[in-house]
């Protein structure tokens, strides 16, 4: 998996299942199915943290959920997103750039609603005090995230 780390996708953001804002208050950016499946083979599945960026505006931390979230039982594996950042509004359609810098841990199901928000909680922070590392923070200013910038690296 460490191979494959950093890794940069960009795709549009589309409509997912509505859980993360209605049912955990966690909203998430969901990429398409045709993005999910161009991810390395290599990439482990589970929650990761990094930087992402809507269309041209500012670089925010982030972490990432890849995989079929068990909890859920989801029949096709997916992308969610969830921006450290409060949007005014939805941005369906919108270009979302990601890099993924660091796995913090594999996917699992969880006993109760409760128990998964408190892990997603748990991850947050996590996220938070890991980009706020020099080695971490360094990737905010990456030329894939400069206006033009149009490509994946994968």
């Amino acid at each position: 998996m460490a191979s494959v780390l950093p890794c940069f996708t960009i795709g549009k953001v589309v409509q997912g299942f509505g859980r993360g804002s209605r049912q955990l208050g966690i909203p998430t950016a969901n990429y398409a199915e045709d993005v999910v499946k161009n991810l390395p083979e290599t990439l482990d599945c589970g929650v990761y943290y990094g930087w992402a960026q809507v269309d041209n505006g500012d670089v925010h931390k982030m972490v990432m959920n890849i995989g079929w979230c068990p909890f859920y039982r989801n029949k096709l594996k997916s992308m969610e997103t969830h921006i450290l950042h409060d949007f005014a509004e939805d941005f369906y359609g919108s270009t979302l750039k990601t890099l993924l810098l660091g796995y913090i841990r594999p996917e699992k199901s969880f006993d109760g609603l409760n128990d998964l928000i408190t892990a997603i909680k748990n991850d947050i922070a996590q996220a938070k005090t890991l980009l706020d590392l020099p080695a971490a923070h360094q990737y905010k200013g990456s030329n894939f995230f400069r206006n033009g910038f149009t490509h994946s690296l994968l």
